[in-house]
C-alpha cells in the first residue's frame, strides 16, 4: 500500500480567535497561513505526489493551492475529510464551551462524545478513516505501493486518522497534539500501518519517500510495502 501524509490546513482567521469555527463558510487563511501555504511548496519539493486530496472548507482548498499549481495536480474535493460537524456548538466561544457537561466527554471520552445537532466523534473517525483507507487503495493500484499522497484536513479528523493508525482508542486521540500546517506521515501496508512523522514543522522529508522496489526473485515484498516492522529498529535511510 502507499504513503499518505497528513496536513492540517494553515493557521486560519478562526485559530486563535477562541471561537469554534467547525464548518462555518469562508474561514479563510491568515497572513501567518498563507505564509505557511507557500513555504510547503519548498518544504515537500523532494517528495514525489501521485495525488491531493482536500476537505471542502476553504481555508484547506486555501492551504494545498500553491502545491497544486507548483505541480500541475488537480484537488480532489473529499466530503469525508470535512471538519467535525460540531452543530450548536459551531461559532460558539471556547470558554462558554468549556462550562458545558459534554466538554468533558469530549476531553475523556470521546468516542461517546455527539455534538448536539452535529455529528459524533467515532462517527467522525469512522468516515474519514474508510475514506483514507479506499483512496489509499485506489492510489496503491493506480500508482504502484511507492507512490505518496497528501490529504488537507483539520485537526480532530487528522488525530482520529493518527489514533487508528497507532491503534489506540478514540478515547486517547486528545493526547495527540496537531497543529496548523503540521505534517505527519502514514505508511500503509496490507496489515498494519506504520506512523513516520507526527506533527512535524519542518523537517527533512526525504526519508518518508520508500524506495524504489530492488528486482528479486520470487514473491519477497519490498521493505516499503511489507507489514513487517524492523526488530531492533530501522537503520534510517
Amino acid at each position: 500500500m502507499s504513503t499518505v501524509i497528513l496536513l492540517r490546513h494553515g493557521k486560519s482567521t478562526a485559530n486563535g480567535s477562541g471561537i469554534l469555527a467547525g464548518r462555518t463558510p469562508k474561514v479563510n487563511l491568515d497572513e501567518t497561513g498563507r505564509g505557511q501555504a507557500e513555504a510547503l511548496v519548498e518544504r515537500l519539493s523532494v517528495v514525489p505526489l501521485a495525488e491531493l486530496l482536500v476537505s471542502p472548507l476553504l481555508r484547506c482548498k486555501q492551504t494545498v493551492g500553491p502545491l497544486a499549481a507548483a505541480r500541475s495536480l488537480s484537488k480532489l474535493v473529499e466530503p469525508r475529510l470535512s471538519e467535525v460537524d460540531y452543530g450548536d456548538w459551531t461559532g460558539r466561544e471556547l470558554k462558554t464551551l468549556f462550562k458545558e457537561p459534554l466538554w468533558r466527554v469530549v476531553q475523556a471520552h470521546a468516542s461517546a462524545a455527539v455534538f448536539p445537532g452535529g455529528e459524533g466523534l467515532a462517527a467522525m473517525q469512522a468516515r474519514a478513516v474508510a475514506a483514507v483507507r479506499e483512496h489509499d487503495a485506489r492510489i496503491t493500484a493506480e500508482h504502484g505501493d511507492d507512490a505518496v499522497w497528501l490529504l488537507c484536513s483539520h485537526g480532530d479528523v487528522i488525530k482520529s486518522l493518527l489514533a487508528d493508525a497507532l491503534g489506540q482508542h478514540l478515547d486517547s486521540f486528545q493526547r495527540i497534539v496537531v497543529d496548523p500546517a503540521s505534517i505527519s506521515v502514514v505508511r500503509y501496508t496490507e496489515t498494519r500501518p506504520f506512523v513516520l512523522r507526527v506533527n512535524d514543522h519542518g523537517g527533512d522529508l526525504a526519508g518518508i519517500v520508500p524506495p524504489k522496489p530492488k528486482p528479486k526473485r520470487g514473491k519477497s515484498k519490498t521493505a516499503a510495502s511489507s507489514s513487517d516492522a524492523v526488530v531492533g529498529g530501522t537503520t534510517g535511510k
